[in-house]
């Protein structure tokens, strides 16, 4: 939840112009991230389980090329 609270204030002072863009994507990919690993730890198998802890991964990759600098 930390990470997704920091870049929320990140993308706070993002241009305008990118509201609907990167700052979006970011923002989503970023709480998708804990909301995943919550979703998977409430399921009822290791399995599961470790299917959203993957999907989590994939959010943080997706953050991480969101967020590239250049």
């Amino acid at each position: 939840m930390e990470l997704a609270i920091n870049v929320y204030q990140a993308t706070a002072g993002f241009p305008k112009e990118e509201i609907y863009g990167l700052s979006l994507q970011a923002r989503r990919s970023a709480v998708s991230i804990p909301s995943n690993i919550a979703e998977g730890a409430a399921r009822r198998s290791s399995k599961e389980f470790v299917h959203y802890l993957y999907i989590a991964l994939g959010s943080a990759a997706e953050l991480e090329n969101t967020t590239l600098p250049g």
